[in-house]
C-alpha cells in the first residue's frame, strides 16, 4: 500500500520536480510516526508551505499591506488521531520529540521549538474546551530554519491543522461564530502566535513575538503561480497578480539566523511596538480612537503630514521623535505607495518599474527600519548586479533571506553564481548559507490517500 502524495501536490499546483522532492520527506515522517501511533487506519497527510514576503516589510501588524506567495518548500506532515488527550510531535529530520497533554495549563519554554506546538495546544484548549482529542504528529521539513521563510509559523499552522483533523473544531459554536473561512482562520492563528484575543476567543500567552498574520495568511490562502495582495487587521484580500511568465524566484538564505528569540525577538518587537506608540500619540493629540497605524493614515487626505507633525514634537521615554518619524515613513511608503504601485507594474508587464520599486523598499528598511545587516544588504545588491529583475530582503530582518526574481531558464545557474559570490564576500557565513529555486506554490493542503 502507498499514498500518492506526490500526485496530490502536483494537482494542488506544485511544480512536478518540487513535488517529487517531497517523497523522502513523507517517507521520513512515516518512519517517525511509526509504531508509536495509537490509532488504527491511514494517517492524515498534510503539506504546509513556508512563505515569501515579496513586499510588506513590518506592515501587517499595523494594518498595512503585503504582497505574498507560498513557496514550494515546507512541512510534510503525517497525523494519527489518538484516543486520549496526549499530543506527540516528532521532527523526523532532527529526531527531536515533544510530548504533552492537550491542556490549558501548559507552560511552554520560549526559545525551544516545542514552544510553538505547545502554544497552539494551550490556546486551543482554552478557546475550545469541549475538544481534547490528542494526536501523534510527525513532520519532515525542507525549509531552512530561522531564515525568514516562516518555518515557525508553518509549524504553528501545521499543528493546528493536525489537531483540527483529530477534533474538527468547526463543530464548536464559538469557532463558527468567529472563524468563517481561511482568511479569518489565518487572522486567528496570527493572534494565537502573538497572544492577542480574536473576537470572543480570549487571548493567551503567545510565542513571545508581537507579530501579525501575514505569514499565516500566505501559508493558508495564497494560490500557485500568483502573488497575493492582502491588507490586515482584519485580513482583507486586495487582489492577485501572476508571476511574470518565464520567471521564477531564487531564495538565498544568508546563513545568519533570523530567529525570533532573544536579542532578535527584542529588536523585532521594538519595531512592532513603535507602531503602537505612534497610534497612541496620534489618538491623544487628535481625540481619535484609531486601532492601527493604517487606520490613522487613512483618516484624512492630510493625515500623513499631521501624523509627522504630532511625532515631531512627541516626547517618549523609549522612542525619540526621529525614530518614530522614520518608523512611520517606512510604513507609509511601503504600504501606501510602493505595494500598490508594484502590483500595478506587474499587472502591466513593467518589470523594470517593479524592480525599481522593490529597490526603493529595500533602501527604506535600511535607512528607516534599521533591520538589515551587511550580509542581507550585500545579497540584495549582488542579485541585481547578476541580472535579477528584482530582489529584496524579507521577513523579520536582522538576518534571514533575500529573494531574487530571475528567468526560469537560468535560475539554477543564477543560484550557483549568487551563492559563490556571497561566500567569497562573507566566508564566515558560508557554512549556513544556501540558495534554492522556488515557484509561487500552493497553500497548505490536506492530501488525498490514493492506494495502489
Amino acid at each position: 500500500m502507498r499514498w500518492d502524495y506526490i500526485n496530490s501536490l502536483i494537482n494542488a499546483g506544485m511544480a512536478p520536480p518540487a513535488a517529487e522532492a517531497k517523497a523522502p520527506l513523507f517517507a521520513a515522517a512515516g518512519a517517525a510516526l511509526g509504531s508509536g501511533a495509537r490509532a488504527a487506519g491511514d494517517p492524515v497527510a498534510l503539506f504546509v508551505p513556508g512563505r515569501m514576503e515579496v513586499l510588506g516589510k513590518h506592515t501587517d501588524y499595523a494594518g498595512g499591506r503585503s504582497l505574498l506567495c507560498a513557496v514550494e518548500r515546507g512541512l510534510c506532515m503525517l497525523v494519527s488521531p489518538r484516543p486520549d488527550d496526549m499530543i506527540r510531535v516528532v521532527d523526523a529530520r532532527s529526531g527531536g520529540q515533544a510530548s504533552f497533554a492537550f491542556s490549558p495549563d501548559l507552560d511552554p519554554t520560549v526559545g525551544h521549538w516545542s514552544n510553538y506546538p505547545m502554544t497552539v495546544a494551550r490556546r486551543l484548549a482554552r478557546n475550545f474546551p469541549e475538544f481534547r482529542a490528542g494526536a501523534d504528529i510527525a513532520f519532515a521539513s525542507d525549509l531552512p530554519v530561522a531564515a525568514g521563510v516562516s518555518s515557525s509559523s508553518a509549524l504553528v499552522v501545521g499543528v493546528y491543522l493536525a489537531l483540527d483533523a483529530a477534533n474538527e473544531f468547526e463543530r464548536s459554536e464559538a469557532y463558527r461564530r468567529e472563524i468563517t473561512g481561511r482568511e479569518t482562520l489565518a487572522a486567528y492563528l496570527g493572534c494565537l502566535e502573538n497572544g492577542e484575543s480574536f473576537g470572543t476567543l480570549a487571548g493567551d500567552r503567545g510565542v513571545g513575538v508581537f507579530g501579525g498574520s501575514e505569514d499565516q495568511t500566505a501559508i493558508l490562502c495564497c494560490r500557485p503561480g500568483k502573488l497575493s495582495r492582502y491588507s490586515f487587521c482584519p485580513v482583507r484580500a486586495e487582489g492577485e497578480v501572476a508571476v511574470p511568465p518565464g520567471y521564477t524566484f531564487v531564495i538565498a538564505d544568508s546563513g545568519i539566523v533570523a530567529e525570533k528569540a532573544g536579542a532578535a525577538r527584542d529588536a523585532y518587537n521594538r519595531a512592532s511596538v513603535a507602531t503602537r506608540v505612534i497610534v497612541r500619540l496620534w489618538n491623544a493629540a487628535t481625540g481619535r480612537d484609531d486601532a492601527t497605524l493604517a487606520a490613522a493614515l487613512a483618516s484624512g487626505s492630510d493625515a500623513a503630514d499631521r501624523i509627522r507633525a504630532v511625532l515631531g514634537s512627541a516626547a517618549h521615554a523609549e522612542y525619540p521623535a526621529h525614530v518614530l518619524v522614520q518608523r512611520f515613513d517606512q510604513f507609509a511608503e511601503e504600504s501606501g505607495r510602493i505595494i500598490p504601485a508594484a502590483h500595478a507594474a506587474l499587472a502591466g508587464g513593467d518589470l523594470a518599474g517593479f524592480g525599481a520599486l522593490v529597490d526603493a523598499s529595500q533602501v527604506n528598511v535600511e535607512r528607516w527600519l534599521h533591520n538589515q545587516i551587511p550580509e542581507t544588504i550585500a545579497l540584495q545588491r549582488q542579485a541585481r548586479e547578476l541580472g535579477a529583475a528584482a530582489a529584496s530582503a524579507f521577513g523579520a530582518g536582522f538576518g534571514g533571506s533575500v529573494w531574487a526574481l530571475v528567468e526560469d531558464r537560468g535560475a539554477e545557474e543564477f543560484a550557483r553564481r549568487w551563492l559563490t559570490r556571497y561566500r567569497e564576500l562573507f566566508p564566515a557565513a558560508s557554512s549556513g548559507a544556501q540558495t534554492f529555486v522556488t515557484g509561487a506554490g500552493p497553500a497548505a493542503v490536506r492530501l488525498a490517500n490514493l492506494h495502489s
